[in-house]
């Protein structure tokens, strides 16, 4: 009897115990399966570069892409690492590091062609036939009709289907198409007013400002130029603002409103001496002088 007595106090303490491990397990976090803070950091840094990047903080948009493509790698995610390069092939061409950026645009191809990515890949064709149209290593014609065959794969990414329409706005401004070069870039702007890409849409009326201003449209470039300052201003994009002041004196320049090119110069060079940046003041100051 007694030690029936034991053996169901036993059982009854296992009991318990089992019980308070099932309740422990059962309120306890559950396992998150798919991890994706590798991925997820550097999705959000790639906004973040290209946002200061479109900002001129180019230095500061190179360091963060170079720490966002190594956790890229560590996740082994093709696509973000494809992307990420696209991005650092841009800034370093834009620093005018151009072979550092086709070498970049050129391992984003590679990995396009590896994991089979037909948009990516076509994307990764556009930012090369852009750099090589901007470094005059091919004819606007060739670009053109590379953006034209290339872009019919793009089609999940807006700000690639918008950046497909302001190469080939660049190509046909080349050419002298300048009706058609400002409705391509038109049709960027569209898709980065309606998604909020300021910056970007700043840009796309900055290069509708040089297509008008090479047409001889003068009053049409200025007005240009005043919508992207205008948006600029309410984003406070201060890089922006002094690369389209001093846009406004060229403008002026060549018209022969030399008074007012100088007024528009000085303003830029103000912004770009407060920024610190003392190359783009040392250009201007050329300009002024000269």
């Amino acid at each position: 009897m007694k030690m029936n007595k034991q053996i169901n106090i036993y059982v009854l303490v296992l009991s318990i115990f089992f019980i308070l491990i099932i309740a422990s397990c059962s309120s306890a976090p559950k396992n998150p399966g798919d991890i994706y803070n590798l991925r997820n950091q550097a999705e959000e840094g790639l906004k973040t570069s290209n946002k200061e990047a479109g900002q001129g903080n180019l230095e500061r948009a190179l360091t963060l892409l170079t720490g966002y493509k190594r956790q890229a790698i560590l996740a082994d995610d093709p696509s973000l690492i494809i992307r990420i390069c696209l991005s650092r092939g841009n800034v370093l061409f834009s620093l005018g590091r151009t072979e550092e950026a086709f070498a970049e645009w050129d391992f984003a191809l590679g990995e396009a062609e590896k994991f089979r990515d037909s948009e990516l890949l076509s994307v990764s064709r556009i930012f090369y036939a852009r750099g090589n149209l901007i470094s005059g290593r091919v004819t606007a014609q060739t670009v053109l009709d590379e953006v034209n065959r290339e872009s019919v794969n793009i089609k999940k990414d807006r700000l690639y289907i918008a950046f497909s329409w302001q190469v080939r706005g660049l190509a046909l401004r080349s050419l002298g198409r300048y009706t058609e070069a400002e409705n391509a870039v038109k049709r960027s702007l569209e898709i980065h007013e309606k998604d909020r890409y300021l910056e970007n849409a700043s840009y796309d009326w900055y290069i509708i400002a040089s297509i008008r201003s090479l047409a001889g449209n003068t009053a049409g470039a200025l007005q240009a130029l005043e919508t992207s300052i205008t948006i600029d201003r309410r984003i406070e994009n201060s890089w922006g603002l002094a690369a389209s002041w001093r846009a406004v004196g060229d403008v002026y320049h060549k018209a022969g409103r030399n008074n007012e090119a100088l007024e528009a110069y000085r303003r830029a060079r103000a912004i770009f001496a407060a920024i610190g940046n003392e190359h783009e003041v040392a250009e201007i100051d050329n300009r002024i002088n000269n």
